[in-house]
């Protein structure tokens, strides 16, 4: 019988494959007898820096270690078999980093083995965030997003309700499809300001690649509305 570590990446490469839960994933496991056959871990990639998105010597300069040296350190505390906060709680408390590094790590180190795909939560979903920052108030560019005739310029035809809101900083919105839409306001200055979306749990890598197009393709909009106003 493998080890418990061996169990737990077979559950992470079939949620990889099936987009199911932990849990899920764990019976289905389970249920097909697959406990008596261990799996390897999938091997490191050749191009840490790609999968990354960050290059080994910005990685270094904030943190002190390379790509490899973060991977070599959490291999050696099995980080693979951990969930997620628990690999960034092992980063907290046995390296001086700030929580924003510690989950950059942790979310690359998942990409490094498999765990996860780029823009892909560990529990199987895709995240899409785009931003654009223009040269408008921040109140202008709020209301944008809050006042229906003003939507309608930049993102006709698509519904959305806001459900909560704290006026000039964020939303919490609704999509078709039940689909949850976070969207976060900046200012960047009395006369510019940035707008920042998030579609969370997204079912597959296409739905992702075809929303975070669609969404890039708005805010363009959004912001040649607001210039020309």
């Amino acid at each position: 019988m493998p080890k418990d570590k061996d169990f737990k990446r077979l559950i992470r490469a079939r949620m990889l494959k099936t987009g199911a839960s932990y849990s899920a994933a764990h019976a289905q496991l389970l249920s097909e007898g697959t406990k008596k056959a261990p799996a390897s871990p999938p091997p490191l990639p050749t191009d840490y820096e790609k999968v990354a998105g960050m290059s080994d010597a910005a990685v270094s300069k904030a943190t002190g270690k390379t790509w490899p040296q973060w991977t070599a350190f959490l291999d050696s505390v099995d980080a693979a078999t951990m969930e997620h906060p628990a690999i960034v709680d092992q980063l907290l408390a046995n390296h001086e980093i700030s929580g924003w590094w510690a989950q950059m790590v942790t979310v690359s180190y998942e990409r490094f083995r498999g765990l996860r795909d780029v823009g892909q939560r560990r529990g199987g979903g895709y995240d899409v965030n785009r931003s654009r920052t223009i040269a408008v108030p921040v109140a202008r560019l709020y209301s944008a997003f809050e006042d229906l005739e003003s939507r309608g310029r930049w993102l006709p035809g698509i519904r959305l309700e806001i459900r909560t809101a704290t006026r000039d900083k964020s939303m919490r919105c609704r999509l078709p499809a039940d689909r949850p839409l976070d969207v976060h306001f900046t200012v960047k200055g009395d006369s510019k300001s940035t707008v920042s979306i998030q579609l969370r749990g997204l079912p597959d890598r296409e739905t992702a690649d075809e929303q975070r197009l669609f969404w890039g393709e708005r805010l363009d909009r959004l912001k040649q509305v607001l210039l020309e106003a």
